[in-house]
């Protein structure tokens, strides 16, 4: 496939699993995106799954809670928003470790992308960003060359990374926070929206403002 791009290797992909069957972990707003993106590259969803049993469908897919079907399943997706709630249901059921990527995202062909990840509509990601597994980039965020997100972690709309920041194991980088570039955020921290990081990050800080400051810590 040398030579294609990377909107062409999508679309190859969108062939390849066309009718795939698939499974959703997860009910709420999040998911209502997954299901989306699934649907618009290919995937066939077969039943959506969460715990609350109050919840009795999404985007007219009927909810089940018989998480004993669910572990009996291998092509499931973690459409769930909290990084701790995914990184659980990542240890306790199977799954083939696909990603699930919007296709008007804009992704450079050298990247190292893990699996488990959503990528959302309007993402760009530059050359030589390495990303883990069961991440989420979502909705029009940008992280720059050199980048590199740990497993877990969420950028959130319209986040900004420049150029070698590293993001932690479990971290949140709120909604239109920015990060200047080698900036070095450590495991289960936030940084809160519109927040502006100009300094490094501990593990489990909560930063907020412009300039970012450390409020609190999380444990």
């Amino acid at each position: 496939m040398k030579g294609l791009t990377v909107q062409d290797k999508q679309q190859l992909k969108v062939l390849r699993v066309m009718n795939e069957e698939l499974y959703i972990l997860g009910a709420g707003g999040h998911a209502k995106v997954i299901i989306e993106i699934a649907e618009l590259v290919g995937y066939k969803i077969v039943d959506v799954f969460d715990q609350n049993e109050e919840v009795k469908n999404i985007l007219n897919y009927p909810v089940s809670h018989d998480f004993e079907v669910l572990s009996k399943q291998e092509n499931i997706f973690f459409a769930l928003g909290n990084n701790q709630n995914r990184k659980k249901s990542s240890e306790k059921f199977k799954s083939n470790y696909f990603n699930l990527v919007h296709p008007s995202s804009i992704i450079t062909k050298n990247i190292n992308l893990g699996h488990g990840n959503a990528i959302m509509a309007g993402v760009v990601i530059n050359s030589s960003v390495k990303i883990g597994n069961f991440c989420i980039i979502n909705t029009s965020a940008s992280i720059d060359h050199d980048c590199k997100i740990d497993n877990y972690a969420h950028i959130s709309p319209k986040a900004a990374l420049a150029g070698n920041v590293t993001v932690g194991e479990g971290t949140q980088v709120g909604i239109g926070a920015c990060v200047k570039q080698n900036v070095n955020i450590g495991k289960w921290a936030i940084v809160g929206a519109g927040a502006v990081v100009i300094n490094d990050v501990p593990d489990y800080a909560v930063v907020v403002g412009n300039p970012g400051r450390i409020i609190k810590y999380i444990y």
